[in-house]
């Protein structure tokens, strides 16, 4: 039989464990908090003043932490940047498969997708406008956008085509085709023309559906396998 002093032990013993693993979630927890929070401050200030121009110390202070703490969870700024676009691309797949519903023809998903990239590059532009110079100078950047920005994202918009009829019956590579074409118009009239160009935006959208129409119409499918 345990002595009352043995059993004394053990209770402390266990509570002390009990207080190190609430300690280590506490920290955890904080940890992401404050990872978290300096992303979206990175994020913000990056979009208002652009990269180089803004500062650790700047996104510390808007984030509410130390300094510091970019270095230790980031590496530095650069790997600021790194973080906030796997974010970004992570959640843009989150919204893509939870926010559109599945129309019941491939035309109609075709235009909503090509509508959905328009809006998300437009409002995507102030982050577009710091990632892509940033690209060019940075190679690291370059290497991260060519395997999780458009291929990822076309693999999501390519999972979604796999519901229609006519979709399935597509070898892979030409599937996925299909998704990059979806993603490029969605670049060119949401992002290029619009904020780099100055063309009118209602103007560069409504060429941008006028394609994707004579794409869905290029297809020659006939009527009765549009459907899913």
């Amino acid at each position: 039989m345990r002595s009352p002093l043995n059993s004394s032990n053990g209770e402390s013993a266990t509570t002390s464990e009990l207080a190190g693993l609430r300690n280590q979630s506490v920290k955890k927890r904080d940890r992401a908090g404050k990872q978290s929070a300096l992303v979206q401050a990175a994020t913000e200030l990056f979009a208002v003043r652009g990269f180089e121009r803004t500062t650790t110390r700047a996104i510390a202070a808007r984030a509410g932490c130390a300094e510091g703490l970019i270095h230790r969870y980031f590496k530095g700024k650069a790997g600021l940047l790194l973080a906030i676009i796997h974010s970004r691309v992570s959640q843009e797949v989150v919204d893509l498969l939870d926010k559109l519903l599945l129309p019941a023809k491939l035309e109609e998903e075709i235009l909503q997708l090509v509508d959905w990239e328009l809006e998300r590059m437009w409002e995507d532009r102030d982050f577009l406008s710091v990632i892509i110079p940033r690209a060019l100078v940075d190679p690291e950047v370059g290497h991260v956008l060519s395997k999780i920005g458009p291929p990822r994202h076309a693999k999501a918009i390519a999972e979604r085509l796999k519901h229609f009829k006519h979709c399935r019956t597509l070898p892979d590579e030409e599937r996925e085709a299909v998704a990059l074409f979806i993603g490029v118009v969605g670049f060119v009239f949401g992002f290029m023309r619009p904020v780099v160009l100055g063309q009118n935006r209602n103007e560069a959208k409504r060429t941008a559906i006028t394609i994707a129409n004579i794409f869905v119409r290029s297809l020659r499918v006939p009527s009765n396998t549009w459907s899913g």
